[in-house]
């Protein structure tokens, strides 16, 4: 029997279209109050997980409060319990109310309204949403902060205190919910911008040396602490999310996963540096194969979430279709890294022949892509 595999599916992503520069009702059947988070969950149950290897144990990500709150949580965790799915991640979404830095503001009511937000989901979670959570401990749901709320536009001396901020706020935080039961694993998502044109937090390696920080400065253990490994925010200004994952694995600070794409990896979509963040699913590719044996290696066994929106010009079908795709592509990158001869590998990068290394990997790929295929039918 395969090993089980845990993959998470974002309750963002089931959206009736982005608006903007691009239609916001593509998919009205994802919109309005008849399709709300719970029948979202359902959604998954019945749409996606028949399509998936048997193997493949499925979560649920939720920010509060926009996709769950107060109001819904019991009847979104009934959903969940019913269909045999889990809570695997739950992030307070600041972004949605605070613009002006959010923990770290210099606001003193922003700031003490966005901290009551965070705690307010740590009750959520150990409250109406508990019995969502997955049976064993390794596996519960993941806190994540992402830094979309604490940013900044203007270059002055207030980026420090700032940051000051930030240290105390989730260092306030995470005392809170360690009063819960100290069961979550509370992560940072790092991202360079978005929605600010600077951001704290905005890098893999930040988030590792805010952790140390904290540790140090206020006596929160890094235990279950940590990044939440996002692929894309690597690759949209440019960065090694390979090397990121080297970084994250050697702290182990690797506590959840957003595979995603900005596409500029693959040679077929677009995207990348300098680009705004696209979130395309996970895609086959040797950067994915590599990571894949990384985390193999290092035994990593928890959430894998996909972090992406479907396209602009997709119906509910292809949609739901996007998600199939991106759970299949990283689990055939996972068969085809397990079937690498890696001491190979290494011996031919110890011979310095590079090219039959690219070769190696080449194949991989290769193999990964007919993974896929069979999966997929």
């Amino acid at each position: 029997m395969s090993e089980k595999s845990l993959h998470s599916i974002c309750r963002w992503t089931f959206n009736p279209g982005k608006g903007g520069f691009v239609p916001s009702d593509m998919r009205p059947e994802w919109g309005g109050d008849k399709f709300g988070s719970p029948e979202m969950v359902k959604l998954v149950a019945e749409k996606i997980r028949p399509k998936l290897p048997d193997n493949i144990e499925l979560g649920i990500e939720l920010h509060y409060d926009a996709e769950v709150d107060d109001d819904n949580a019991a009847a979104v965790c009934d959903a969940m319990v019913d269909c045999g799915l889990y809570l695997a991640m739950i992030t307070p979404g600041a972004h949605c109310h605070f613009g002006y830095g959010g923990v770290a503001s210099l606001d003193a009511k922003e700031r003490k309204a966005a901290e009551e937000l965070g705690t307010r989901t740590v009750d959520l979670a150990y409250g109406a949403l508990k019995k969502a959570w997955h049976p064993d401990a390794d596996k519960v749901p993941a806190l994540v902060i992402w830094n979309g709320s604490f940013g900044y536009d203007i270059a002055t001396v207030g980026i420090r205190q700032m940051y000051q901020n930030l240290k105390e706020s989730i260092a306030s935080l995470c005392k809170y919910e360690e009063g819960k039961g100290g069961s979550l694993y509370i992560c940072f998502e790092p991202k360079p911008n978005e929605g600010h044109p600077a951001m704290l937090i905005p890098t893999v390696a930040s988030a590792l040396l805010f952790w140390r920080k904290i540790e140090e400065e206020f006596g929160v253990s890094r235990k279950k602490k940590g990044v939440n490994k996002e692929f894309g925010h690597s690759e949209m200004i440019g960065l090694d999310h390979v090397y990121d994952s080297v970084e994250e694995l050697d702290n182990d600070m690797m506590v959840h996963m957003h595979l995603n794409s900005q596409g500029y990896n693959d040679g077929i979509i677009y995207g990348g540096p300098g680009k705004y963040d696209i979130d395309h699913g996970a895609r086959i590719n040797g950067m994915n194969v590599a990571i894949a044996g990384l985390i193999q290696q290092a035994g990593f066994a928890r959430w894998k979430g996909h972090d992406m929106q479907t396209r602009a010009y997709d119906n509910v079908e292809q949609g739901i279709d996007r998600v199939v795709r991106s759970v299949l592509s990283w689990e055939a990158c996972e068969k085809a890294a397990k079937g690498l001869d890696t001491a190979a590998l290494m011996g031919v990068l110890a011979n310095r022949e590079t090219a039959k290394a690219e070769d190696m990997m080449r194949a991989a790929v290769v193999a990964a892509q007919g993974y896929f295929d069979r999966m997929y039918k």
